[in-house]
C-alpha cells in the first residue's frame, strides 16, 4: 500500500502542474491587474517637461476623459507605440504624458523628432509618481475618466488594434457619461 502512495504522489504533482499550465494558456500575458482601477489618480505635483517652472498635478486630469501614457526615451516599446499615440491625438483623444525616469533634454529632442501627441507632459525624473501609479515599466497607458478616476490600465506598447478594440470604445463611453 505504501509503495502505491509513493508512486502516486509524483503523478499527482505532475497532474497539478499540467492543470496550472493549461489554465495559464488562456490568459492574456499583457494583462496586469491594477488595484487602482476605480480609484482616483494618486496625488502628484510635477514640473512639465517643456517648462520646468510650470507644474501640473492630478487636478489637471479632471474635467474630461484622458489617456495618461507613461514613457521614456530609453524605452524601445515607447518608440513602437508612438505612431499609435500620434494617430489617437490626431483623432482628438486627449493624451497626457508622464516622462518617467528620463533625461529631460533627451525627451524634448525625442518628441521634436517623432512628434508630440501630448497635451502636456509631466516630468517624473525620480520616478515617484510612476511608482504611486503602480507602473512596472514603460510603456503603460491609463484611461482616466472626467473625475480623475482610473478606469483601465494597458501594459506594454499600445497597438492600433488595442486602440480600436479597447481604448476608443472606453473613451467614447466615458465621454457619453454625464459630468
Amino acid at each position: 500500500m505504501k509503495i502505491r502512495i509513493v508512486h502516486a504522489v509524483p503523478l499527482l504533482v505532475l497532474a497539478l502542474l499540467v492543470l496550472a499550465s493549461w489554465r495559464g494558456l488562456g490568459r492574456d500575458p499583457t494583462y496586469v491587474p491594477s488595484p487602482l482601477i476605480g480609484r482616483p489618480v494618486p496625488a502628484f505635483v510635477l514640473p512639465t517637461l517643456h517648462d520646468g517652472a510650470r507644474t501640473v498635478s492630478d487636478a489637471d486630469l479632471r474635467g474630461r476623459p484622458a489617456l495618461v501614457n507613461v514613457f521614456g526615451t530609453w524605452c524601445a516599446g515607447c518608440r513602437v507605440e508612438h505612431p499609435v499615440l500620434l494617430e489617437l491625438a490626431h483623432r482628438g483623444v486627449h493624451i497626457v504624458g508622464l516622462d518617467w525616469k528620463d533625461d529631460g533634454d533627451a525627451a524634448r529632442a525625442w518628441l521634436a523628432e517623432l512628434g508630440d501627441p501630448y497635451a502636456w507632459v509631466a516630468f517624473d525624473a525620480a520616478g515617484r509618481t510612476g511608482i504611486d501609479l503602480g507602473v512596472y515599466g514603460a510603456p503603460e497607458t491609463f484611461v482616466i475618466d472626467r473625475r480623475g478616476v482610473i478606469r483601465h490600465k494597458h501594459v506594454g506598447p499600445l497597438t492600433a488594434a488595442d486602440a480600436e478594440r479597447t481604448i476608443l470604445p472606453l473613451l467614447a463611453a466615458l465621454e457619453a457619461e454625464a459630468p
